[in-house]
């Protein structure tokens, strides 16, 4: 049989040369892994059986080598060898073996010295800053123990007032409950088992007649318990005793016995309430402290208090502070007796005495007062609290009585004590306190208004005599002269008052007097508010800033309704600048909103002959007389504007609505023949054009715009009503040739090529549409009513399917990218999202025009779809306010109304829009440039735009 030695490792096949060990036995006491540190153990396999002594060592487990041997010295200095543990439990990574490697070799003589050297200069530089370490540990402990006292410092007042607390005080004390646990009560206390289910089952069992078998605990075995056996309770150490048992009347036992407890625990011996039955859970809420604040915080503000009050028993601050902490904490009767400590140490402070007389039940608090005056009867204060303590009226006037007597000069004692009486008796009073207080402006004024006119006239001029530097006197002498009809001494008063003052040194201070005059106009005295304003409206303003100035004193006035006050104002600027157009014009506005149609025509018919060249000042003048349904007047003053501004467009063009608003079609056309003879523009050519429209004469219309076009190429108007006649007669090809030839001539007309796209749109041909539109965008870059049009010829491309490709929402990003800031691209934006991103989309577009109508008419609709309807009118209010000509808003305001609205609410947005009269709007120049309603009024255009438009969704 061959050797096992002979048989080829694996590995040999594998490598080309042979190793020469492959197959060797192990030398003798080799250890595998023993280079590398490895610890070898031994079996029992390596052992073997138990071998003699007589047998042959095993030469693989060779015996260790000796240790090594260090000779040390002794006290005798004679040395000994000790031998060294070189075991491996004795050996550390970093220390070798047996600890560190010097730790049994001694220092020499040299270290050993300079360690007891810089020893003792550790000792030295400690010693020297000991006292410092040691106070600032003090302090530091003293700070910590003040944010954080122990338990006995906090309750140390406490223990301190235990002193006074009587014998019977410490009997009714209630006992205070153990609140250990169980175990720590009374550990070796049995242990009580709850009765179980079985229990009350085996009872309603036993009550029904029911048989049940339960086990017995003494004998184990199972016993059949009918209606006349017994049951068992369970005993504390767990056994059952027998007995009949109703454990209803168990429970009506315990609730018996827990009303007996309560009722003896209410009624003390001494009939004191110790325990409320009914309203213990009140009680407690009621012990619960109103302050939120930490009672280590109270404690120290109190010790801070007493130390103050300690150190300066004078200080009053102290002592009311002191109550007032005490009231916090709910301690009402100590602070009681803290104000009356200090009323006792600060006599002299009326301060304490208010606090006392506030924290004393009403009926000691006059008694308080009493005392408090007859300790300073100089006090005003005191006095008035005297009065404010009296229920009566006799007992209040006879304070004050009493309190003039001691203090003749002092205006708020004679202002009560006036108050407190009749007018005739107020006037006595008054005629006294006038002579005692003769300084007081008040006091003299409210004398005269109690006087008759003549004695009035004496009144204010001794308060002139007496106060020669307060205006007060001499405005309430102007509405005196005023109320009595004299109107012409208003404005001397005024002018001299003016004159006193500068004389007396008395600075004019123009803004002091302006708001004199607002509050003179809000009393009614409207003379003496004009006399005020046209006396000091120059005080103060150079020259060259008099206009502007003056002009936006008006308008401040007008926005605060002091609608006189504006009203002078802008009568002095007129008189000043009696040829300046815009005073007159802004005048002439501020009468339509806020005048009558009798001041408006006054201040027209002087404007005009001021300014007869403003064609603006005549217009206005004839529309007024217009809505007032004064035809001939209106004429008359239209027909003066054509004298005073011959070849004037605008005044022939306001005479030709007029005669066709009142359906004078034959004089509207004789006018505008004239116009075109005399004042030949584009303008009137248009509107000659439009009239016959209007009136269907189409022939005559088309002869207009033929001449039109050859004469003003250059008017887009002219091409567009061109285009719209053909449209209309059905020639789509004589409506394309005009829209085509009006481009030609007008390359940047963006309506031309919305009118021409819609047209290639409706005859069906999309492609044609589109390419106009591509068109137009590139003659006109950034324009967002053409990408506005492009994306809806797409939106309905895609409703009628025409696209194989939704082509919209990728053209509204191209024409965000080119229009960032068009509220009217983010409007559509909005609605072009699914109903989850409209909003975020809305949030986005308010981000980039907060400020633009059409942005805030998307948020609008968008409410009212998520149904916010009070969220959406005010949205819609807020639109309206911020651009009133923007018609679609009014139209869909109105739309919502009609559906959401009362009527009032319908008739109100009704009256607003038409007192605006817009023009602008999508949606709303649809309907108001339709040719079929020309003669719709405002309102009826309104409800027309708003059943037009869909409801939104």
């Amino acid at each position: 049989m061959a050797s096992i030695a002979n048989v080829p490792h694996p590995g040999a096949l594998v490598s080309k040369k042979k190793k020469a060990f492959i197959g060797l036995p192990a030398p003798l006491g080799y250890v595998a892994g023993a280079g590398r540190g490895a610890t070898g153990f031994t079996t029992r396999s390596d052992i073997g059986p138990a071998r003699d002594a007589s047998d042959v060592p095993d030469d693989r487990h060779a015996p260790p080598k000796p240790k090594i041997v260090r000779k040390t010295g002794d006290k005798n200095g004679e040395e000994e060898e000790e031998e060294e543990d070189l075991n491996d439990s004795n050996y550390d990574e970093f220390n070798g073996y047996g600890g560190s490697l010097f730790s049994k070799d001694p220092y020499d003589k040299d270290d050993e010295e300079a360690d007891q050297i810089y020893e003792s200069i550790d000792k030295r530089m400690d010693e020297k800053r000991k006292e410092y370490r040691e106070n600032k540990l003090r302090r530091e402990l003293e700070r910590y123990r003040q944010e954080r006292p122990k338990i006995q410092q906090q309750f140390s007042d406490l223990k301190r007032d235990l002193n006074a607390v009587t014998e019977d005080e410490w009997r009714t004390i209630p006992e205070v409950g153990d609140a250990r646990n169980k175990k720590m009560r009374n550990p070796r206390a049995e242990k009580f088992t709850p009765v179980p289910d079985s229990i009350l089952a085996h009872n309603s069992a036993i009550g029904s007649g029911e048989t049940v078998v339960s086990i017995d605990p003494r004998t184990g075995l199972k016993t059949p318990m009918t209606a006349g056996t017994s049951t068992g309770l369970l005993t504390p150490g767990g056994f059952v005793t027998p007995g009949n048992l109703d454990l209803r009347k168990i429970g009506q036992a315990r609730n018996t016995l827990m009303d007996l407890k309560l009722n003896q625990a209410s009624d003390s011996v001494s009939g004191q309430t110790v325990v409320d039955p009914k309203g213990y859970l009140t009680d407690l809420q009621s012990m619960i402290p109103s302050h939120g604040a930490d009672i280590s915080d109270i404690k120290k503000a109190r010790l801070l208090l007493k130390s103050v009050r300690e150190t300066n028993p004078n200080h009053s601050p102290a002592w009311i502070a002191s109550a007032r902490l005490e009231e916090v904490t709910g301690k009402l009767q100590t602070a009681r007796n803290l104000v009356m400590k200090g009323c006792e140490m600060c006599p002299n402070s009326e301060d304490v005495w208010l606090e006392a007389s506030r924290l004393i039940p009403a009926d000691l608090a006059k008694s308080v007062i009493a005392q408090a005056v007859q300790q300073i009867p100089l006090s005003v204060r005191l006095w008035i609290k005297a009065s404010e303590l009296e229920q009566e009226m006799k007992a209040k006037k006879k304070i004050f009585r009493k309190a003039l007597e001691q203090i003749p000069n002092s205006v708020r004692l004679w202002k009560e004590a006036v108050e407190l009486e009749e007018p005739e008796d107020a006037r006595i009073l008054l005629s006294r306190a006038v002579e005692c207080c003769p300084s007081s402006v008040e006091l003299w004024l409210a004398l005269a208004r109690l006087e008759t006119y003549d004695n009035a006239q004496r009144v204010l001029n001794k308060a002139r005599e007496n106060i020669p530097t307060d205006r007060q006197i001499w405005i309430t002498a102007a509405k005196l002269e005023e109320a009595q009809g004299k109107t012409q001494m208003v404005q001397k008063i005024i002018d001299r008052a003016i004159s006193s003052l500068n004389a007396n040194a008395v600075e004019i201070n123009r803004e002091q007097w302006l708001k004199d005059a607002m509050e003179t106009e809000k009393s009614g005295s409207v003379q003496t508010c004009q006399a005020i304003v046209s006396a000091v409206i120059s005080y103060g303003i150079d020259d060259e800033d008099r206009k502007h100035t003056w002009l936006e004193d008006a308008e401040n006035f007008a926005n605060q309704e002091a609608f006189e006050c504006a009203r002078a104002i802008y009568g002095h600027a007129i008189k000043t600048f009696p040829n300046k157009k815009s005073i007159w014009l802004r005048a002439a506005y501020f009468e339509k909103n806020h005048g009558t149609r009798q001041s408006l025509k006054n201040l027209l018919q002087a404007a005009v002959q001021n300014c007869p060249q403003a064609e603006v000042l005549w217009l206005m003048g004839a529309k007024s007389e217009w809505l007032t349904g004064n035809v001939h007047s209106a004429r008359e003053i239209l027909s003066l504007a054509f004298k005073a501004n011959p070849n004037s467009e605008e005044i022939w063009l306001a005479a030709v609505k007029l005669e066709s608003e009142n359906e004078e079609y034959s004089r509207a056309k004789k006018l505008l023949e004239k116009a075109r003879q005399s004042a030949p523009t584009a303008r009137v050519l248009m509107k000659s054009a439009k009239l016959e429209w209007q009136l269907k004469n189409i022939r005559e219309a088309k002869a207009l715009l033929a001449e039109g076009v050859k004469d003003y190429p250059n008017y887009p108007k002219l091409w567009m009503m061109s285009g719209q006649i053909a449209q209309q007669e059905n020639n789509i090809d004589a409506a394309r040739d005009a829209f085509n030839n009006g481009l030609k001539n007008n390359p940047t007309s963006v309506p031309l090529w919305i009118l021409l796209a819609r047209l290639e749109e409706k005859t069906g041909a999309l492609i044609k549409a589109r390419s106009v539109l591509e068109r137009a965008r590139l003659r006109n870059p950034k324009c967002q009513e053409l990408w506005l049009e492009s994306i809806r010829v797409e939106r309905r491309a895609e409703e009628s399917k025409e696209t194989a490709m939704p082509i919209a929402m990728p053209m509204m990003a191209k024409a965000l990218q080119e229009c960032p800031q068009s509220g009217l691209l983010w409007s559509e934006a909005i609605f072009m999202e699914n109903r989850p991103q409209r909003r975020s989309k809305s949030v986005d577009a308010l981000k980039r025009c907060e400020h633009d109508s059409n942005v805030l008419l998307a948020c609008s609709l968008l409410f009212w779809t998520e149904r916010k309807l009070n969220k959406s009118r005010e949205w819609f209010n807020r639109t309206l306010k911020l651009d009133p000509d923007f018609g679609d808003s009014w139209a869909y305001a109105y739309q919502f109304e009609l559906l959401h609205g009362t009527k009032e609410q319908q008739e109100d947005l009704k009256k607003r829009c038409a007192a605006v009269e817009p023009r602008h709007g999508d949606n709303w120049c649809k309907v108001s440039k339709d040719v079929a309603n020309w003669r719709l009024k405002t309102e009826d255009i309104l409800e027309k735009a708003a059943n037009s438009l869909p409801i939104p969704t």
